[in-house]
């Protein structure tokens, strides 16, 4: 048990706010799947409602404020299925805003419509309107979320997304888990989020940090009116437990560690792993990890945290300082206050060796029950450049950013800023090749709007080849568009995303809807296609969704074009997908029948 020397109780009302505050965390499972049929292949249907509703919560001594929640909940629910099973979950708007909800990692294989980012694969859902997501959980396997996928929205509009192995099937796991633990990292601010968002474009120089890094929305020990109701985990000496621990954050890279523990990393983004053991994980925004902990300390209460990792100069890109914290208390464990207690330690906030080399450890399990299938040739190779640009100011403005003649600042991919369109680009592009197809009907968008909306030109090259790790030779203008890469149905494709010091370097974490990737290699520098490929593992390198690029270096990646649709790409740091960090990919129809997009559902959303 632990006790507080807080002003705001005594030890025994800490002590049962923490125990109300885990058993609260359990619930949001039963509370997600509280409507499930069996099917007779041993498969489940999930029937879930996702109420878009605003909501009132406390943090920091800072009074009230009204969120965005998911049926009330904060973090929101989380969904358990097994792999194999059906959902279908009817998001309905009881906001007075437009929204959105994207399901992170989840493949969607050939049921893109249910995908979810705003403008990219439907519009975004209007109040008092409605909208099923309806898919079927192919391949996946572990830990995922759900999250809103409209402008800040998913600073408090987040859950966990777990995938079960098929019934019956064990976990391939040195050990099995006694029980599991979902623990998402996020952000707090006291200002609303959309104020937050529009400070950072308007500013032109940067945003306002958080108030505070939480672990299941809380922000822990060490933050101000947070101590009672700190994120608890209750363990029983000698058993083993699986954590799930999703970096739900906006902006920030995090280091995690349990105090005094080991962790044995069995899982990435949703895809089994080789075990690695570490006393500490690095997660970027959008990443996942499921870890094995053993209780083999002495009965005590022990800390474990989340802290910022950011490599740029601080005085650029300030970062939360203070780190969020939760308490793993084992069964019999004596009373302490939180002076007492064993605090987790963590590198340098900006160890990018340290951060690398945690990366380069991983390994895909790449077993006979699961393969790689790592591609080992490639169709189709791109370079993507990703950094900081300067925005011009239009004619007639008066701007005060950084740059020349007060350009703001923003964010590129090969030098294009992408703009957002008015008609989402699956709609404009499905129109595109069904015209005749009755089901155009439904939409209020010409043909002629349905071409405008996007253009098929995204360079696969950077327009100049440079040292782009040499700031004095960098591009640091960029132009705006909305443009796509057009790929085949069935190819290899093979991407480096090289980070540039336009500006400065920062860390991106690249995210690709619809396809898990292969890590193929890693790297600081300026890639050197004849250099670095000899190097790329091709037999079991990690299987990823989302992929931290490193500051001042590379990443190269593989996928296999299996899944026909438009699948956005783009940095998970929320401010610099505001600022213009992201791309889509038109992956084209295959020949066969049952490789062709399906039409929209009936109730699709209108723009």
């Amino acid at each position: 048990m632990v006790t507080s020397k807080s002003s705001r109780g005594s030890p025994t009302f800490y002590y049962c706010c923490l125990l109300l505050s885990s058993l609260l965390l359990t619930s949001f499972a039963a509370l997600a799947s509280a409507n499930k049929k069996e099917n007779p292949d041993g498969t489940s249907t999930h029937h879930l409602h996702f109420k878009i509703k605003y909501t009132n919560v406390t943090r920091l001594c800072n009074g009230t404020k009204q969120i965005i929640s998911v049926n009330g909940q904060f973090p929101g629910p989380t969904v358990y299925v097994h792999t194999g099973d059906f959902v279908n979950i009817k998001v309905s708007n009881h906001i007075d805003e437009n929204v959105t909800i994207h399901w992170h990692g989840v493949r969607q294989m050939f049921t893109v419509w249910a995908d979810g980012p705003a403008y990219i694969t439907q519009c975004p859902l209007q109040p008092k309107e409605h909208y099923n997501h309806n898919f079927t959980v192919v391949r996946e396997q572990g830990t995922l979320f759900w999250h809103a996928h409209l402008g800040w929205q998913r600073g408090t509009l987040y859950g966990a997304f777990i995938i079960m192995p098929p019934k019956g099937q064990p976990y391939p796991f040195p050990i099995q888990p006694k029980a599991e633990f979902p623990l998402l990292l996020g952000e707090w601010w006291n200002m609303q989020l959309d104020d937050v968002e529009k400070f950072g474009l308007e500013n032109g120089r940067g945003y306002n940090i958080s108030n505070a890094t939480t672990i299941n929305g809380q922000p822990g020990l060490l933050y101000p009116c947070s101590q009672e109701n700190a994120t608890t985990l209750r363990v029983k000496k000698g058993e083993t437990y699986l954590l799930r621990i999703i970096n739900a954050a906006m902006n920030f890279q995090m280091y995690f560690q349990v105090a005094k523990h080991m962790l044995t990393v069995v899982e990435t983004d949703a895809s089994f792993s080789k075990p690695y053991t570490t006393d500490i994980i690095v997660l970027a925004p959008g990443q996942t990890a499921d870890v094995l902990i053993t209780a083999d300390q002495d009965v005590d209460s022990y800390v474990f945290g989340a802290a910022v990792f950011s490599p740029p100069d601080p005085l650029r890109v300030e970062y939360p300082t203070i780190t969020t914290t939760g308490l793993f208390i084992y069964e019999g464990a004596p009373n302490k206050t939180v002076e007492e207690l064993e605090f987790p330690t963590f590198p340098a906030f900006n160890d990018s060796a340290f951060a690398l080399n945690y990366v380069s450890q991983l390994r895909s399990l790449n077993s006979q029950e699961h393969p790689s299938w790592t591609p080992q040739t490639v169709d189709r190779s791109f370079l993507f450049t990703v950094g900081y640009s300067y925005v011009e100011c239009k004619a007639g403005e008066v701007c005060q950013g950084p740059g020349p003649g007060g350009a703001t600042v923003g964010t590129n991919i090969n030098n294009v800023t992408f703009e957002l369109p008015s008609v989402a680009i699956l709609q404009a592009y499905y129109q595109q090749i069904h015209p005749n197809q009755s089901v155009a009907a439904m939409w209020d968008t010409s043909p002629a709007q349905a071409e405008d909306s996007y253009e098929e030109d995204f360079p696969s090259m950077p327009m100049f080849q440079y040292n782009y790790t040499d700031g004095n030779l960098a591009n640091n203008f960029a132009e705006f568009g909305t443009k796509v890469m057009v790929v085949d149905f069935n190819v290899n494709v093979q991407l480096v995303l090289q980070n540039t010091d336009s500006l400065f370097f920062e860390s991106h974490p690249f995210h690709l809807h619809g396809y898990n990737f292969h890590v193929v290699g890693l790297g600081m520098g300026t890639y050197n296609e004849e250099r670095d490929s000899a190097n790329f593992n091709l037999v079991d390198p990690p299987i990823m969704n989302t992929v931290a690029v490193p500051a001042g270096g590379w990443a190269a990646i593989r996928f296999f074009t299996d899944n026909p649709g438009v699948w956005l790409m783009h940095c998970h740091f929320e401010m610099h997908t505001t600022w213009g960090m992201m791309m889509a990919f038109i992956v084209k129809d295959g020949s066969a029948p049952n490789q062709k997009l399906p039409p929209p559902p009936k109730d699709y959303p209108k723009c």
